[in-house]
């Protein structure tokens, strides 16, 4: 079974964890996907090693922009009925304000178009209050 056919069986089941669990990376830094009143979220979970700046004690701004990149891909899988694999074409990250370790981080995406070969989603990530983003980004996908 290829990569893509156990993505498309674990959302056919519904079962978010499963699909995000299949990326090496979303366990080492802490990264879960979950259904939030209806709508796909990511959580990147509080961990002193995802440290990148100890004076203000904030995450690592890579980590950040990887749980964006990952909350742009698991949209896209998540909304669109895909034939493979989304490939990234760029990731324009915007970092608004620190993002504290002391909290997790969420992150929420958006579909903004979708072709037959490029799509464009829209993320943004916040602590606390989903009104004040730490964070956003814009990523492109070729989708064939």
């Amino acid at each position: 079974m290829t990569l893509f056919e156990r993505i498309l069986e674990l959302r056919a089941a519904g079962d978010l964890a499963g699909v995000s669990a299949l990326i090496p990376y979303t366990g080492f830094v802490g990264i879960g996907c979950e259904l939030d009143d209806e709508r796909l979220a990511c959580r990147l979970e509080s961990r002193h090693s995802n440290m990148g700046n100890t004076i203000i004690r904030a995450i690592h701004g890579g980590v950040v922009g990887a749980l964006l990149e990952h909350t742009a891909v698991m949209q896209l899988l998540w909304e669109s009925e895909l034939e493979r694999l989304p490939k990234i074409v760029n990731l324009s990250v915007d970092y608004l304000r620190p993002a504290l370790c002391d909290q997790d981080l969420l992150a929420r995406g958006t579909v903004v178009k979708q072709g037959r070969r490029v799509a464009n989603v829209r993320v943004e990530a916040w602590q606390g209050d989903p009104e004040r983003p730490v964070a956003a980004a814009h990523a492109h996908f070729i989708l064939g």
